[in-house]
């Protein structure tokens, strides 16, 4: 199986920037992952909240073939804890997904039509973190999940 997660928006922050690096680095060796990142949208001042979801999904959506299981980071998404997800991406590749495409979306979350042609959401917390620690926090806790599978030492219960 294949890993990939789509984020909108370069990270600036280069402290953040090298931890995200860092866990991709640890995360090849256990599968296939890439971080894709879509150009944040020109002019966006000029467009409203639904027009810059729109054309962010549009984007979104391209990067994405029809046999890709799509998965958004959404706030009302389901909560796991590390364990749990581990298990959900144990089951992820039994079932013979051959791609697993996780989703950032913008500022104001996703068009309609991403989430019609989204498998599931998963929520990270309830509570709010910028774009570009989610990144971070999101591959980190990809990295967790397959140490916890390896039995490995990096999760601690």
């Amino acid at each position: 199986m294949n890993i990939k997660l789509i984020a909108i928006g370069k990270t600036d922050n280069k402290a953040l920037q090298s931890l995200i690096d860092d866990y991709t680095k640890r995360l090849s060796f256990y599968i296939k992952f890439d971080l894709d990142i879509i150009p944040d949208i020109k002019n966006v001042k000029n467009l409203s909240e639904s027009q810059q979801k729109e054309k962010e999904g549009e984007l979104i959506l391209a990067k994405i073939t029809p046999t890709d299981q799509l998965i958004l980071l959404d706030e009302n998404g389901k909560n796991f804890s590390s364990v749990a997800f581990s298990e959900e991406l144990q089951k992820k590749m039994n079932s013979g997904v051959k791609t697993l495409v996780f989703v950032i979306g913008g500022p104001y979350g996703f068009s309609d039509t991403v989430y019609a042609k989204a498998q599931g959401k998963i929520s990270l917390s309830l509570m709010t973190f910028s774009h570009q620690m989610v990144r971070l926090f999101f591959i980190e806790q990809l990295y967790r999940g397959f140490t916890i599978l390896r039995n490995e030492p990096y999760h601690h219960q």
